[in-house]
């Protein structure tokens, strides 16, 4: 369990409990043949992050179920490494600093390109949105974002959708307040984007196709620069950061009281007409594909767009990609 962030001794403790959870207290020393103060500090460590708890009986300790303990243990750990990211976007200034009293270059490390403002990640922004083919996963902690950023991030994010690229977005709650940002928001919805919110968002993470990821040296003034990271390592890390923060959050749709489409996937013939919406260059063309006329088939893309709730043939290819269905 080191690797989740236990010491050998913590594991020892933690471990005991679960065979023996009937175990007193005073006797962990000397069965696991540690120190007393070494189990005192696992112990107080191990109560500190949930992994025993007091129990009803005075004196005794229970062990978190494991799958308990092994889930808060990663949330930990994730944790911990954006914030040693973090120290290292702020590391660059000292870097800077030395280079400029030495003269001699220091090296970035490797798979880490530091961007010194706006106008680098801007354009560093640019290209890996026009690039990304895949996914585009987000978490923006800021409460209200500057017009011109918004203006920006809003071009951007509906190109990647004409595309087909898959969005996801995290946005703190308290954002909903801003008018501009709830617009934002629902036309990204609208075009077939994925919203959720969390009560709460220290991280600013920014990952396209899972192979590369933008993290600002200050989550709360992107002006001020960010590491690209390409270490797959590294980027690996933030995408399981990521998908930590979005299962514990709310969809927006449900904040916004907007139905959600909660029905099983296509039939095989719906998804034929969906496949020919997206390929066909004509319904006429399709219909014979389907042996059926004209009309019967623009009936049928009817009622696939209406299952998907979308106002056009483009909106429900977006749509049906987003949920698996092409």
């Amino acid at each position: 369990m080191a690797v989740l962030g236990l010491s050998a001794e913590e594991e020892k403790v933690y471990r005991h409990f679960l065979r023996e959870p009937d175990s007193d207290p005073a006797t962990v020393p000397e069965r696991l043949e540690l120190e007393r103060p070494v189990v005192d500090e696992a112990v107080q460590r191990l109560c500190g992050i949930g992994l025993l708890r007091t129990d009803a009986r005075p004196g005794m300790l229970s062990p978190a179920d494991p799958e308990t303990a092994v889930a808060r243990l990663t949330e930990l750990r994730l944790r911990a490494l954006y914030r040693e990211i973090q120290l290292i976007t702020q590391s660059r200034h000292l870097l800077d600093a030395l280079r400029a009293e030495t003269g001699v270059p220091l090296p970035t490390p490797r798979g880490i390109e530091q961007l010194s403002d706006w106008t680098q990640v801007r354009s560093r922004i640019d290209d890996l949105a026009f690039f990304a083919r895949h996914d585009i996963l987000s978490v923006e902690p800021r409460l209200e974002i500057p017009p011109e950023q918004l203006a920006h991030t809003r071009e951007l994010n509906i190109r990647s959708l004409r595309r087909g690229v898959r969005l996801r977005h995290v946005v703190v709650r308290a954002c909903l307040e801003d008018p501009a940002t709830v617009e934002y928001l629902g036309e990204l919805v609208s075009r077939g984007a994925r919203v959720r919110v969390a009560d709460r968002l220290a991280e600013h993470i920014l990952i396209y196709d899972r192979h590369a990821a933008l993290v600002p040296i200050d989550p709360w003034d992107t002006d001020r620069g960010a590491l690209l990271a390409h270490s797959s390592g590294l980027v690996g890390n933030l995408v399981t950061l990521f998908e930590k923060i979005w299962d514990e959050a709310e969809s927006l749709s449900v904040l916004l009281r907007e139905p959600e489409i909660t029905e099983a996937p296509l039939s095989e013939a719906g998804r034929r007409v969906l496949t020919l919406m997206c390929t066909a260059a004509k319904d006429e063309s399709a219909a014979r594909d389907l042996g059926v006329s004209v009309r019967t088939y623009r009936r049928y893309v009817a009622d696939v767009m209406q299952r998907l709730g979308a106002a056009s043939r483009a909106q429900a290819a977006l749509l049906a990609r987003e949920r698996g269905w092409i």
